[in-house]
């Protein structure tokens, strides 16, 4: 997939999510204000709380666009991870916190308020489901065409674009927080007893502590600094291996800039007997050839290194690391 599809994909699922949250807002609130549901409520602000990321979510792809400048020569593509992880603690902090908060003091006041006009509450969730799931399906069908085919679990781990899989969470949640919701107000219709509804309130708070922190822990690993795809390194150490003037690959490294802005670095053995303007024009083809295969591989060091001068590099660095955590 190349790197404009890529982009017009994540937005493409971020705006569909801010137009579907946004109208389920405005239903939720107005149905818990007429029907008194505590389970609406909570609902009404997961989903204000969703359109509200998904805003920041665009924030992000925007600022990440700015082009490098002196401050910041790599760019700005790790912003658009700094706003994906002010958004895990959004959802802890006002989503879970706010439903947390409103169910539990209503199931230890013990006093529930009767749900008025049912159907009213019941018909908006049935509406919102079908707004969350055309929302969720347009995001899974982007995080189809970024899949690996590792398996749907590490694939998800394996996505680099916070937009894809945020939305992917929020949707989800949000589907699963409506029959949560649901099953709330019909117990205490079924029952008589509104703190069934209290109780889906607080279970709705603990689904959304439960996506905060595993976006919390995602992002945490992209903000830190996570490498390419395993398939780019073996990739490129198999291609550059290949050369008749190359010795050895010392070694590869890489690290997410980005959702598709990959910094390569490589360390390279030549033959003792190649001209030093042969050298040069091999890396150039070297470079040229990563990027043509690679377009998300945007910055490429090559070290002209021998394998005993890297060895040796290494043991200095290890070294140096070592002392330090000491």
């Amino acid at each position: 997939m190349s790197e404009s599809t890529a982009e017009d994909g994540s937005r493409k699922t971020v705006v569909a999510a801010i137009g579907a949250n946004l109208a389920i807002a405005a239903t939720k609130f107005a149905a818990a204000f007429f029907t008194g549901s505590a389970s609406m409520l909570a609902e009404g602000i997961h989903s204000l709380v969703d359109t509200t990321n998904e805003g920041f979510l665009l924030l992000g792809i925007h600022r990440s666009k700015r082009p490098a400048d002196a401050m910041h020569p790599f760019g700005y593509g790790t912003e658009l991870y700094f706003w994906a992880f002010i958004i895990a603690i959004l959802i802890f902090a006002l989503g879970s916190g706010f439903s947390l908060y409103d169910g539990i003091g209503k199931l230890v006041e013990g006093t529930g308020e009767p749900i008025e006009k049912p159907a009213v509450a019941l018909g908006v969730l049935a509406l919102s489901f079908i707004f969350e799931g055309y929302s969720w399906r347009i995001a899974f069908g982007e995080f189809q065409k970024l899949r690996g085919g590792r398996g749907i679990i590490q694939d998800f781990r394996d996505l680099k674009d916070p937009s894809i899989f945020i939305v992917l969470c929020e949707d989800s949640a949000a589907l699963v927080g409506i029959l949560i919701a649901a099953a709330g107000i019909g117990l205490a219709l079924i029952t008589g007893n509104p703190l069934f509804d209290a109780a889906g309130s607080v279970v709705i708070g603990l689904l959304l502590a439960a996506t905060a922190w595993v976006l919390a822990v995602e992002v945490k690993g992209l903000l830190i600094g996570e490498a390419a795809s395993p398939a780019i390194v073996e990739a490129v150490r198999e291609g550059v291996g290949r050369r008749p003037e190359i010795a050895g690959v010392n070694e590869i490294r890489t690290l997410h800039r980005g959702p598709n802005d990959v910094l390569l670095t490589m360390s390279v053995d030549f033959e003792d007997d190649i001209l030093s303007q042969d050298i040069e024009a091999a890396v150039s083809e070297i470079e040229e050839r990563i990027r043509t295969r690679f377009p998300i591989v945007r910055r490429i060091y090559i070290e002209v290194q021998s394998k005993a001068g890297h060895r040796s590099a290494s043991r200095h660095l290890d070294v140096a690391m070592s002392g330090e955590s000491a």
